[in-house]
């Protein structure tokens, strides 16, 4: 014999019909789950028994994850180059793409001159060279916060000197 939902105390009773109301929500199973698993873990690593409604926590917190899901996918809509296929590399054929990289390279250039020596250095070897903040600050004799200030600087500078070549 089957029980019902009110048979059962407790959030666990919940869990199908929660999941279930939010996939009819959003269309999109995985991020149900993934929001509902989320909600069930920040409820079980804090202090569950704080909790008077773990119904009304378990919804709220579960909405607050797919929230953040969507604002994601919204901001983060871009892939790196790196992972994208060979194939799948955005490129414009013909001299004028080879024209706007030789000017995007040049302006980058320019703009790189424009700083100071430590901004230069420190952009060079954490954006080329792929060091991390320490590795630089341990080369260069400075503190780590000095290195991420340096960085900061070099690169709010390169977006506002490189800014017409990719305005968004």
């Amino acid at each position: 014999m089957s029980r019902s939902l009110s048979d059962d105390n407790g959030w666990l009773a919940y869990y199908a019909r929660w999941v279930g109301a939010w996939v009819r929500g959003t269309g999109e199973m995985h991020n149900a789950e993934d929001a509902a698993q989320n909600a069930v873990l920040g409820m079980l690593e804090g202090d569950a028994a704080c909790i008077e409604d773990p119904r009304a926590y378990l919804r709220r917190s579960s909405r607050n994850s797919l929230v953040d899901m969507h604002r994601q996918r919204i901001v983060h809509n871009a892939v790196p180059l790196h992972e994208l296929a060979e194939g799948e590399h955005p490129c414009a054929e013909g001299p004028e793409s080879a024209l706007q990289a030789s000017e995007l390279a040049e302006a980058l250039v320019t703009a790189l001159s424009q700083l100071p020596l430590k901004c230069q250095q420190v952009y060079v070897y954490h954006r080329l060279e792929g060091w991390t903040h320490t590795e630089i600050a341990q080369k260069m004799g400075l503190s780590r916060s000095m290195v991420e200030k340096y960085m900061t600087r070099a690169l709010r500078h390169i977006h506002e000197q490189l800014h017409d070549y990719a305005p968004y």
